[in-house]
């Protein structure tokens, strides 16, 4: 379950965060009460400990206004550099680049609790990388989108290129995936992302009864194509479109029924690139706002992710899906029925997993039997609270 923050308090609503509670993550059960309105508090009734009313959003434990975070939030969505924040409201560049990681740290609890829980028929999905030249360090950035809703799937964050980044990502993908429907996985040309995407799009198979372990199997309707463009002073001079793993015929299919084209291409990829390089100012080229540390990178990714997807509406999806109306990927994927708030994303909480008792295991412990139910035996006799043998 999951709940936002109100200006009532509302008991009824509230779940218990903490995670040794046999409660936890229960709404709506009476398990929760007021504590306090000043500061505004609850109590679980089962683990009798308090809370914060804040506790598991991004402003907890924030002596600053929320309406002043969430402004400078908003800004560094929209990439506006720390410098400027700094000048522009008088804080320290220490306090601005705080809450812009607790925001990013946040924004990935909630892209991992609502997006990557395998519910999505993805379709086709696009991935690329993006190269990125920091302070004394070169990342790269690994990014991976839902054509037909126009959703980020998700990100990751290496100092190489090498074949945990595809792996890690792939994995990411899967894990928002409805398991074994037709899939069209478009890439570059770089040669790790075939292997990776057949190891992350694997299911166990039981092929024959009886005794016998199940083996892995590549999804049936898989279908993995690659996008090679050959360059020269900026510009492209041959493109060579090929199917790595499946049938084209399928492909193309696929391509028209999630609107991605109609020939091969990483195109809707590479338009994501340039919306992360827009707004994350550490991404921009000749910056000098270069990031000097890998967590930042992060951090900052996940926040421009999350409000992509939840907050900003997309010019083309009001068009295709929503005629004349304003929608955000989120909304065309099914995730939620309204564009939220940078304060409604900041205060979004996602409730522990319901607690469940551990599986006894070993034999059962022998009951020894009571004195009553041995008094029951035709040979046994109770005289005087003592057990004795019957004879004759």
């Amino acid at each position: 379950m999951k709940k936002m923050i109100t200006e009532q308090m509302d008991a009824s609503q509230v779940f218990c965060p903490n995670g040794d509670c046999l409660a936890r993550g229960h709404v709506g059960q009476g398990t929760i009460v007021i504590h306090s309105r000043t500061p505004e508090r609850y109590r679980c009734k089962v683990c009798r400990k308090t809370f914060s009313a804040r506790a598991g959003t991004m402003f907890e434990g924030l002596r600053k206004p929320v309406e002043l975070i969430v402004l400078v939030v908003t800004l560094l969505a929209y990439g506006c550099p720390i410098q400027a924040i700094v000048h522009a409201f008088e804080l320290d560049e220490r306090t601005v680049a705080h809450w812009r990681d607790r925001a990013g740290g946040h924004c990935q609890q909630v892209h991992a609790g609502i997006i990557e829980q395998g519910n999505l028929d993805l379709m086709h999905v696009q991935a690329d990388e993006i190269r990125v030249k920091g302070c004394k360090l070169i990342a790269w950035i690994g990014l991976a989108m839902m054509v037909s809703t126009r959703l980020w799937l998700g990100g990751v964050v290496q100092l190489s290129r090498d074949r945990s980044l595809a792996d890690r990502l792939m994995s990411q993908v899967r894990r928002s995936a409805q398991a074994m429907l037709p899939l069209l996985v478009l890439t570059d040309g770089w040669s790790a992302y075939p292997n990776s995407i057949c190891r992350a799009f694997r299911e166990k198979v039981k092929l024959t009864r009886g005794v016998g372990r199940a083996r892995l199997q590549i999804w049936p309707q898989l279908h993995i194509g690659t996008i090679i463009k050959r360059t020269q002073k900026m510009r492209v001079l041959e493109i060579t479109r090929k199917i790595a793993y499946g049938a084209m015929s399928q492909a193309e299919n696929l391509l028209l029924l999630s609107h991605g084209g109609s020939v091969l291409n990483t195109a809707f990829i590479e338009r994501l690139n340039g919306t992360f390089r827009e707004r994350l100012a550490s991404l921009t080229r000749k910056s000098r706002h270069a990031a000097r540390r890998m967590v930042a990178l992060e951090t900052g990714m996940y926040l421009i992710g999350c409000t992509y997807n939840f907050c900003f509406p997309h010019h083309e999806l009001s068009k295709i899906t929503h005629v004349g109306s304003p929608c955000t990927p989120a909304m065309a994927a099914g995730l939620t029925d309204h564009i939220w708030s940078i304060c409604e994303l900041l205060s979004y909480q996602i409730a522990p997993p319901p607690w469940i008792p551990p599986k006894k295991r070993g034999r059962p412990k022998k009951r020894t039997p009571s004195m009553h139910t041995l008094a029951s035996h035709p040979r046994v006799r109770l005289r005087k609270g003592v057990l004795c043998l019957a004879t004759g």
